[in-house]
């Protein structure tokens, strides 16, 4: 490995560095409760270090978000070519709670962290709205809206919108909850996988037509 390349891995492994503690921080402390100095000192760096890769607070904070949502719209790739829209729903389903308790400060800082998104401040390509290779949103809604015109769903579930909401919201809670009680002892709670799946296979029956 040559000098050139040798610099460009340490530069990359430093920005990986600051990504991953900015990330952590932000999760604990909230947005507005860290500065580019409490970043710098969680990694042993100086503020001047720091911002030879990132010019502020909000370039770093939307480089996190551009990342941490690509990511997660990756993890359905493999899912996508799922013929059946339902068990494409529900691999989805089980791709999107894997990803937030494999990844909990991505996902808390993604789904669980008030913070100020402004999409016009951000210097790097944003992954495209609609686009369900690049937007997990837009993935559900594309599952559910040809499981509908299948005819899958009983007949007054038609609701593209509310659907796909619903079932976030759904998965959203399983995650939420592991990431933010786990450890809470008043709660004899249940391994995470098995909590995931009785959601699944309660909550999708409950939508399908009946087969009389």
């Amino acid at each position: 490995m040559g000098i050139k390349e040798r610099r460009e891995r340490e530069r990359s492994e430093t920005r990986e560095r600051i990504l991953d503690a900015a990330r952590e921080l932000f999760a604990s402390t909230g947005y507005e409760g860290v500065g580019m100095r409490e970043i710098a000192a969680k990694i042993e760096y100086s503020p001047t270090a720091i911002y030879a890769h990132f010019a502020n607070k909000e370039e770093l904070f939307h480089e996190i978000c551009y990342a941490d949502f690509r990511k997660l719209a990756h993890s359905f790739r493999d899912i996508a070519a799922t013929p059946d829209p339902l068990d494409r729903i529900r691999r989805a389903g089980e791709a999107y709670i894997e990803f937030g308790i494999n990844h909990p400060n991505h996902y808390r800082l993604m789904f669980m962290t008030h913070h100020p998104f402004d999409k016009s401040a951000c210097p790097c390509d944003l992954p495209e709205k609609g686009n369900p290779e690049e937007d997990a949103y837009a993935f559900i809604k594309l599952a559910v809206a040809d499981a509908i015109r299948a005819g899958v769903f009983r007949e007054e579930i038609n609701d593209v919108e509310l659907l796909a909401q619903t079932l976030w919201a759904a998965v959203h809670g399983i995650v939420a909850l592991e990431i933010s009680r786990r450890n809470d002892h008043w709660v004899d709670w249940r391994p995470i996988k098995l909590r995931a799946r009785f959601m699944l296979d309660s909550l999708l029956p409950a939508l399908l037509k009946s087969k009389e």
